[in-house]
C-alpha cells in the first residue's frame, strides 16, 4: 500500500510536469475538479468549487429538512383530523346506532372475533412482560419450530418464567402445526385465483390485440324506415322494475321513452312496487304525461308484492299482450340508456337464433363522487371489461347484470321464466337459459349511464346480497347442473370457475388469510406466513384489476385496503347463502342519490318549467296535495346518521394488536401491512368512508 509520503511526492510530480490530474470526489455533491498547471493556482480553484458546493449541500440539506417537517406536518394534521372524526363519531352522538337487523351468522361472526380480540390482547400483554424481561426464546427473523431454545433448569426463573416456557413448548408442539396447515391450504387458493385473474387479464389483452368483438352482418335497418310500419324493427318490449325509487324515476323513465324506435313497436311497461302513496302518484303522473305525448307506455303496480324483484318482473311477463313481443329490454330505476340502445344491440339477434341475451356494458355518472365510488369503479370497470367481456367471447357465457341488457323472450320462455327462489334472479335465469344451450353476448362499447351507492350502508347491503345470492342459487341449481346435457367442460366451468373459485372461495381465503391467520401468526410465530402472500402478489393482483381504470392508479393502495376490509362482509354473506340463514332471502332497495348527467340536468330544469301532475286525474291530485299536507304537519322524521360497524371495529383493534406485536419481533413488512390495514378498517367501522351524513 502506498504511504502517504508517497501519495504527496507523486501528486507534486504531476503537478510540475503540467499533467492533467481528474479528481473524482467521494461524495457526490462536489464537482469534479481539473488541475491543469501551476499547483496553487489549481488549489485555489479547488477550494473555491470547494466552498461552492458546500454551501449548495447546505441548501440541499435545508430542502430536505423543509420537505421532512412538512410531511411530518401533514401526517401531523391528517392523524388529528383522523382523531376528531373518532371522536365526533364515538363521543359526540345522540345514539350508539349500529348496523340493524343483524342475522344469526352475524352475532356469531362478532363473537368469535371478540374472543379473538381479548386472546390476542392477552397474549400480547404476556409478550411484553417476557420481552421486559428479556426472556427471548427464539432467534430473529426465523420462526421455525426447531429454532426454539429451551432452557435449562438452572435458566428457569419464578413460576411466570415456566409459564412462558409451558406456553412455548405447548404453542410449539400443538398450535403451529394446524394453523401452518390452514396457512398453506389458504395459499394454494389464493394461487389458484391468483392464476385465474391472470389468465382473464391475457384473455382480455388477446381481445384487443387481435381487436375481437361481436359484429352485425349488414344493415339490418331501412334508413327510411323509422317513421313507417318498421318491418324490419321487431317488437320490443321495455321494462322498468322499479321499488320507491322516489330520486330517480323520472330520469329512467324519461329515457326509455326516447328510446329510437318505432312507437307502434315498442312498449314501455313501468313496473312500480312502491308502497308510498306519494311516490306512485308521481310515477303514475309521469307515465301519464309520457303516454299523452304519444309513447306507448303502461303503468303496472302490483298488489300482493312477493318475490321482489322477480316476482314484479314475473308478474309483468304474464299479461298477454306480451306474446306479441319478440324482445325485452330491461332497465333498473337509476339507468338511463341513450336512444340509440336498441339500434345497437337488436342487430345481434338476426340471423343468430341461438343467442339468447345481449348485455350492456354499465357506465357510471358518479364514479368520481367521493373514495367509495372511485374503488367500486376500479372492481366493476375490471367486472365488465374482463372477466364479461373474456367469458362472453371465449365461452358465450357469463351472468346477467340484472338490467341494461335485452332478452330474446324464447329463451325466458324455454329457461323456465322468472324464479323467485334467490335474491339473485338475473344469474339464476342465465344459469338456466346457459343449462338449456342459449348463447350470450356482452358488448364492451355499448355503455348505460347508472349510479354505484355513495354511502357505505348502501354498498354493504348491495355486497351483501351480491354474495349471499349466488351461494343461495349454487345449492338450489347444483343438481340441475349435473343433471343437464351440456358438455363436461361447460358444467367444470359452472361449478368449479363462476360458482366455487369466483363466488366462494376468493371471500373465503381472503378473510381466512388476511383477517385470521396473518394476526395469529404474530402470536404464533412457528406458523410462518411468506413476504410474497402478504405484499407481492396482492400488489400484482391490483394493478390488474386496476388496467381496465388506469386513471384509479393513485389509489391502488386504498383500493388492496379496502378489498381486504371488504372481505368480512363477503365472507359473512357467502356463509349466510351457502347454509340458507336468516338473511339468505333479504333484498334492501340500493339507495340511489339520483344523480344525473349533464344533458339530464338541462331536461330536468326545462321539466321544472311545466307542471308537473297535469298527468293526474283531479281526485289523483287532490290526493297527492292531500298526501303532501300531512307530509308538512308530520314531525320531521329522525336525522340520519352514519352507522358503527362492530365486527370491521373489532377487527382493527385486533390487527392493530398483532401489529404492535410484530413491532416487537422488527417484522417489518408484517408490521406496515397490519398497520394500515388496521386503520383501513377502524375507518370503514366508523363509517368514515363514502357519504357523511351533516
Amino acid at each position: 500500500m502506498t504511504s502517504s509520503l508517497d501519495l504527496s511526492a507523486w501528486w507534486a510530480k504531476k503537478i510540475r510536469n503540467g499533467t492533467p490530474v481528474v479528481v473524482t470526489m467521494q461524495n457526490p455533491n462536489y464537482s469534479v475538479v481539473e488541475i491543469d498547471g501551476p499547483g496553487a493556482a489549481a488549489f485555489r480553484s479547488m477550494d473555491k468549487d470547494r466552498g461552492k458546493n458546500a454551501k449548495q449541500f447546505t441548501w440541499v440539506l435545508l430542502l430536505k429538512a423543509h420537505r421532512a417537517v412538512g410531511c411530518v406536518a401533514w401526517l401531523a394534521t391528517t392523524l388529528w383530523a383522523l382523531l376528531r372524526a373518532v371522536k365526533k363519531r364515538l363521543f359526540l352522538r345522540r345514539g350508539f346506532s349500529t348496523e340493524s337487523d343483524m342475522p344469526g351468522k352475524g352475532r356469531s361472526l362478532l363473537r368469535f372475533l371478540r374472543a379473538f380480540l381479548l386472546l390476542s390482547v392477552v397474549m400480547l400483554a404476556f409478550e411484553m412482560i417476557a420481552y421486559r424481561k428479556g426472556w427471548h426464546f427464539t432467534k430473529p427473523n426465523l420462526h421455525l419450530p426447531d429454532n426454539l431454545h429451551i432452557p435449562e433448569a438452572t435458566e428457569i426463573r419464578g413460576w411466570m418464567h415456566t409459564a412462558y416456557l409451558s406456553w412455548l413448548a405447548f404453542r410449539a408442539d400443538y398450535i403451529a402445526y394446524p394453523i401452518q396447515v390452514v396457512t398453506n391450504f389458504c395459499i394454494v387458493l389464493f394461487i389458484v385465483q391468483s392464476l385465474d385473474r391472470i389468465i382473464l387479464c391475457l384473455g382480455c389483452f388477446w381481445i384487443k390485440l387481435k381487436k375481437i368483438k361481436p359484429s352485425i352482418n349488414g344493415d339490418p335497418f331501412k334508413s327510411d324506415d323509422i317513421e313507417g310500419s318498421g318491418s324490419e324493427y321487431p317488437m320490443v318490449l321495455v321494462q322498468i322494475p322499479m321499488c320507491n325509487e322516489r330520486e330517480v324515476y323520472e330520469q329512467s323513465i324519461s329515457a326509455a321513452c326516447q328510446i329510437d324506435w318505432p312507437r307502434d313497436r315498442l312498449l314501455v311497461q313501468v313496473l312500480d312496487d312502491s308502497n308510498d302513496e306519494m311516490i306512485k302518484l308521481l310515477i303514475r303522473a309521469e307515465v301519464s304525461k309520457w303516454s299523452q305525448r304519444g309513447v306507448n307506455i303502461v303503468y303496472r303496480h302490483r298488489l300482493i308484492r312477493t318475490g321482489y324483484k322477480a316476482g314484479n318482473l314475473k308478474s309483468a311477463m304474464s299479461c298477454d299482450y306480451v306474446k306479441d313481443y319478440e324482445f325485452v329490454a330491461i332497465f333498473d330505476a337509476d339507468f338511463t340508456p341513450n336512444p340509440d340502445f336498441l339500434k345497437k344491440t337488436i342487430p345481434h339477434f338476426k340471423g343468430n337464433p341461438e343467442l339468447g341475451l345481449v348485455q350492456a356494458r354499465w357506465s357510471f355518472v358518479n364514479k368520481d363522487e367521493n373514495l367509495l365510488t372511485r374503488l367500486q369503479n376500479i372492481n366493476l370497470c375490471f367486472h365488465f371489461e374482463v372477466e364479461q367481456q373474456v367469458n362472453g367471447i371465449f365461452l358465450n357465457f357469463f351472468g346477467f347484470n340484472g338490467t341494461a341488457g335485452v332478452w330474446r323472450i324464447k329463451a325466458l320462455e324455454d329457461s323456465g321464466g322468472w324464479l323467485e327462489r334467490t335474491t339473485v334472479e338475473d344469474m339464476d335465469i342465465a344459469v338456466r337459459a346457459h343449462l338449456n344451450g342459449w348463447k350470450f353476448i356482452f358488448l364492451n362499447d355499448v355503455k348505460v349511464l347508472c349510479e354505484v351507492p355513495e354511502s357505505f350502508e348502501a354498498y354493504r347491503k348491495q355486497q351483501h346480497r351480491w354474495h349471499s345470492g349466488p351461494m343461495h342459487l349454487f345449492r338450489v341449481c347444483l343438481p340441475a347442473i349435473i343433471a343437464s346435457k351440456i358438455c363436461i367442460w361447460k358444467k367444470a366451468n359452472l361449478v368449479l370457475l363462476f360458482f366455487l373459485l369466483r363466488k366462494l372461495i376468493l371471500p373465503f381465503y381472503s378473510f381466512t388469510l388476511f383477517c385470521v391467520i396473518l394476526p395469529l401468526s404474530m402470536f404464533v410465530p412457528e406458523a410462518e406466513l411468506p413476504i410474497w402472500v402478504i405484499c407481492y402478489i396482492p400488489v400484482l393482483m391490483s394493478l390488474l384489476n386496476i388496467l381496465p381504470a388506469p386513471r384509479s392508479l393513485p389509489f391502488i393502495v386504498p383500493y388492496l385496503l379496502f378489498e381486504n376490509t371488504m372481505s368480512v362482509t363477503k365472507f359473512n354473506a357467502m356463509v349466510v347463502g351457502l347454509f340458507q340463514l336468516g338473511s339468505s332471502y333479504e333484498w334492501i332497495v340500493t339507495k340511489k342519490a339520483g344523480r344525473s348527467s349533464e344533458s339530464d340536468l338541462l331536461m330536468a330544469a326545462e321539466r321544472d318549467s311545466r307542471p308537473i301532475h297535469r298527468g293526474l286525474s283531479e281526485g289523483e291530485l287532490i290526493k297527492l296535495n292531500k298526501l303532501k299536507d300531512q307530509q308538512v304537519a308530520a314531525p320531521p322524521p329522525a336525522k340520519k346518521e352514519n352507522q358503527i360497524y362492530k365486527k370491521e371495529l373489532a377487527l382493527a383493534l385486533l390487527l392493530l394488536t398483532a401489529a404492535f406485536r410484530s413491532l416487537l419481533s422488527a417484522q417489518g413488512i408484517h408490521f406496515y401491512f397490519l398497520l394500515f390495514q388496521g386503520v383501513s378498517f377502524l375507518l370503514v367501522g366508523l363509517d368514515l368512508i363514502g357519504e357523511q351524513m351533516s
